[in-house]
């Protein structure tokens, strides 16, 4: 499986990737490791997923949601939050 995934960072803007590893990757991120973006605004806290069969899928999923205002990026957190965790606003 592969995962999007959208990222709350200590400074409330938000980090979308993708992964084959979700556990993995947001570890990885959370220990400083895991993109420049991320890296200046530990800690991060994980707010959405999606899940897909393959590879190719996921990347343009988040190119969508790259693609996506700040305000449609919360509209998604809000309309569709599966990590059952706080929305940013």
């Amino acid at each position: 499986m592969c995962y999007v995934y959208i990222l709350k960072c200590s400074d409330n803007s938000l980090y979308t990737g993708w992964t084959n590893n979700l556990t993995k990757r947001v570890d990885v991120h959370s220990k400083g490791k895991g993109s420049k973006y991320t890296r200046a605004r530990l800690p991060v806290t994980l707010v959405y997923t999606e899940e897909f069969s393959d590879k190719v899928s996921a990347q343009k999923r988040e190119y969508e949601i790259k693609q996506l205002s700040r305000k449609e990026k919360l509209e998604l957190l809000e309309n569709n939050n599966k990590c059952n965790k706080e929305i940013v606003k």
